[in-house]
C-alpha cells in the first residue's frame, strides 16, 4: 500500500496544514502591521488573509479529526490551496498592489512553494485513498 493511499497519512497532512495555516495567520493578525512595513504588502490585507486562514484552519482541523476524511470537504481543501497559490503568484506578478520589498516577494514564494506542496500531497492522497464513509 502507497504511503498516500493511508488514511492516517492525510490526516496528519490536513494537521500539519491546519498547524502551518494557525501560525501565519496569527502572525498576519497580530504582526500584520509590521509585516506590513517589512514586506512591503497592506496591514489590511495581511489582516484579511489572517482571519481567512483561520475559517481554513477550521476547516482542516475538523476534517483532521474526521474518520474517514468526508471527501468533497478535503477536495474543498486543495482547491483552496491552490487558490492561495494563484492569489500569491497574483500579488508577485500581477501588479495588483505597489511592489512588494525584496523580503514580501521571498514571503509570497515561499508562501506559493508550501502551499502547493501541501495541495499536491493532499491531491495524491484523496487519489490513492480508497472509497469510503463519505465518498
Amino acid at each position: 500500500m502507497s504511503v498516500f493511499a493511508s488514511p492516517r497519512f492525510l490526516r496528519n497532512v490536513l494537521i500539519a496544514d491546519a498547524a502551518s495555516g494557525a501560525a501565519t495567520g496569527l502572525l498576519h493578525l497580530v504582526a500584520g502591521a509590521a509585516l506590513a512595513q517589512w514586506l512591503g504588502l497592506p496591514s489590511p490585507l495581511l489582516v484579511a488573509s489572517g482571519v481567512i486562514l483561520f475559517c481554513y484552519v477550521a476547516l482542516a482541523g475538523y476534517l483532521a479529526s474526521c474518520d474517514p476524511v468526508p471527501r468533497p470537504l478535503a477536495w474543498t481543501l486543495v482547491v483552496a490551496n491552490w487558490a492561495w497559490v494563484a492569489a500569491c503568484l497574483v500579488l508577485l506578478l500581477g501588479g495588483v498592489i505597489p511592489e512588494p520589498s525584496l523580503l514580501g516577494k521571498a514571503y509570497l514564494v515561499i508562501q506559493a512553494l508550501a502551499v502547493a506542496a501541501l495541495a499536491e500531497v493532499e491531491w495524491a492522497c484523496l487519489r490513492r485513498a480508497p472509497v469510503v464513509g463519505w465518498a
